[in-house]
């Protein structure tokens, strides 16, 4: 698998795990992480992240999105 397509795997795995966790629907997480430029976060990241389990990388996510100034739950 090239690299390309297993950061958008983990950016995948992530947006399940997110409406998981969060209790959102894949739609609004998507949202969100557009909102809060998360997958390219995510791509950026992508050389620590693939060391991490999904939910460390989630929770990095999470304080992401908070720094921004966004609310998780709005």
């Amino acid at each position: 698998m090239s690299k390309k397509s297993e950061i958008i795997f983990m950016q995948t795995r992530l947006i399940r795990l997110a409406a998981e966790e969060w209790k959102m629907s894949i739609e609004k997480v998507i949202n969100l992480f557009s909102k809060a430029e998360v997958l390219g976060y995510i791509e950026a990241g992508y050389g620590i992240f693939h060391c991490e389990g999904d939910e460390a990388v989630l929770e990095d996510i999470s304080e992401f999105i908070k720094r921004k100034g966004i609310r998780i739950n709005a």
